[in-house]
C-alpha cells in the first residue's frame, strides 16, 4: 500500500460542464437548428462522465494533440496522468453536416443531451489505438472490437449536460455529491470498491478488511456499458442492496452507482477508475487481480503494479491492491494466500464461469462462498435467461 498526501480532484477543480435544468432546456430549444450528432451508450456514458467531472481535469473529448500525448505516454500535454484516449467518433456524413460549425447538439435516443464547442475534427487510426490501449490488435477482445468498428473520424471539445441522465438505479451521485456527503458523514477517510459483478464473499471479505482501517466503505458498481453477457446492472444492484441491508453496518457504508462505460483496458483502465475516484473525493482505492481485465489478456497483476510507474502524489489516491479471496476448509474462513498457509486443494474459490455454470444445471451455490440472498436473486436471473427465446 502507498499513500498520497492530498486528495483533490485533477487541476484541483472539478471539471464540471452542466448548466441548471431550466436554463440547460431552454437552450436546448433555442439552438434546434445547430447541427445533431447522435451518440451510441457508451459514448453517452463519457458525455456524464465529463460534465460531472468524473473525468476531471477533462473538460470534454480530446484533441489530436491530447490523443498522441496520451497513446505516447499516458499523460496529458500539461504533463498530467491520463491512461486512455477519451474520444468522441462521427460518421463521415454526420462530419459533413457540421462543416464549419463551431457548435453542435450531442442527442441520445432522439434528445438534446449535451453542447460540444467544435475544438478539433481528427482522423485516428484504429489498429494504432487499440494496440496502445489494450496491448492488442485481436478482435476477440471486447474493447478492440468495439474500437475497430468506431469510425476513424474524432470530434473533439468541451461538453455541457443540458438534460439530467435517468438512471434506474438510485443513488447515483456526482462528484460533487459525493464529496458533500463524505462531509456530511464526518468521514476522514473513505474507500471505494469498484466491481461489474455481484458480490460473493470474497468480496465482502477484503472489503470488510479495509474497512477495519478506514471510516467509511462506498460500493461503487459501475453501471455504464458492459459485455452483452455480463450480469445487467439492474440484477447486480439488488444483489448490492440486499448485501449491505442485512450484512454491513449502515453508518459506514453507501452504495452509489458509477456512471462510466466499460472499456475492458485493464492495467490502463485501473488507472483511469482511480483518477476518477479521487475525483469523488475518496482517499483509497481497492485494486483487484485483474482489474479491468478480460480473457487472458492481462497478466492478474498488472493492475496493480502500474502504479509502481507513477509518483503518489500523480496519482493522489491511496490504493489497495487487493487479494484473492477464498474460503478454506481447513480454516473454516475466508483467507487469502497471505493468510492461510494451506494448499489450493483445501480452497474454496467461486468464480463468475463457475457461478453460470453450477446454477445453470440447477446445483446449489457452495454456502461458504455466497450469501445465500445473492444465491436467490441470480438464480431468478439465470433462469430467466434460460428461459429467454
Amino acid at each position: 500500500m502507498w499513500t498520497a498526501p492530498i486528495i483533490s480532484p485533477g487541476h484541483n477543480l472539478l471539471a464540471e460542464q452542466e448548466l441548471p435544468l431550466a436554463i440547460a432546456q431552454e437552450l436546448a430549444l433555442s439552438l434546434d437548428h445547430v447541427p445533431a450528432v447522435p451518440l451510441d451508450r457508451f459514448h453517452y456514458d463519457d458525455v456524464i462522465c465529463l460534465s460531472w467531472g468524473v473525468f476531471s481535469p477533462l473538460r470534454g473529448f480530446l484533441d489530436r494533440h491530447a490523443v498522441a500525448r496520451v497513446l505516447k505516454d499516458m499523460r496529458l500535454p500539461g504533463g498530467e496522468v491520463w491512461p486512455l484516449p477519451i474520444t468522441l467518433p462521427i460518421r463521415e456524413q454526420v462530419a459533413a453536416t457540421i462543416k464549419k460549425s463551431r457548435l453542435v447538439r450531442l442527442t441520445y435516443r432522439g434528445n438534446t443531451v449535451a453542447l460540444l464547442h467544435v475544438d478539433d475534427i481528427f482522423w485516428l487510426d484504429p489498429d494504432e489505438e487499440a494496440q496502445s490501449v489494450f496491448g492488442t490488435r485481436d478482435t476477440n477482445h471486447p474493447g478492440v472490437r468495439r474500437v475497430i468498428g468506431m469510425s476513424p473520424i474524432r470530434l473533439a471539445g468541451p461538453v455541457t449536460l443540458t438534460r439530467a441522465p435517468l438512471f434506474s438505479e438510485s443513488p447515483v451521485l456526482t462528484p460533487r455529491d459525493m464529496r458533500r456527503y463524505i462531509r456530511q458523514q464526518g468521514w476522514q477517510t473513505t474507500v471505494a470498491f469498484q466491481t461489474r459483478n455481484p458480490l460473493h464473499r470474497a468480496h465482502e471479505y477484503v472489503q470488510k478488511v479495509v474497512l477495519e482501517y478506514v471510516d467509511g466503505l462506498v460500493i461503487h458498481p459501475l453501471i455504464g456499458t458492459t459485455k452483452s453477457d455480463d450480469v445487467p446492472a439492474e440484477v447486480r444492484w439488488s444483489v448490492y442492496q440486499a448485501l449491505l441491508s442485512t450484512y454491513y453496518p449502515e453508518s459506514r457504508t453507501l452504495l452509489s452507482g458509477f456512471p462510466a462505460a466499460m472499456r475492458y483496458a485493464g492495467p490502463k483502465e485501473a488507472v483511469l477508475h482511480a483518477l476518477a475516484r479521487k475525483n469523488y473525493g475518496f482517499t483509497h482505492f481497492i485494486v483487484g487481480r485483474d482489474h479491468a481485465g478480460v480473457g487472458n489478456y492481462y497478466q492478474p497483476a498488472d493492475s496493480q503494479r502500474i502504479f509502481q510507474q507513477f509518483r503518489p502524489d500523480e496519482i493522489g489516491i491511496t490504493i489497495i491492491p487487493a487479494e484473492p479471496a477464498f474460503f478454506c476448509k481447513k480454516c473454516e474462513q475466508m483467507a487469502t494466500t497471505k493468510t492461510c498457509p494451506h494448499p489450493t486443494s483445501d480452497h474454496e474459490v467461486l468464480s463468475g464461469t463457475r457461478v453460470r455454470k453450477m446454477l445453470s444445471q440447477g446445483d446449489p451455490l457452495p454456502p461458504n462462498t455466497i450469501r445465500p440472498e445473492v444465491e436467490k436473486i441470480l438464480q431468478q436471473y439465470y433462469a430467466s435467461v434460460e428461459l429467454s427465446p
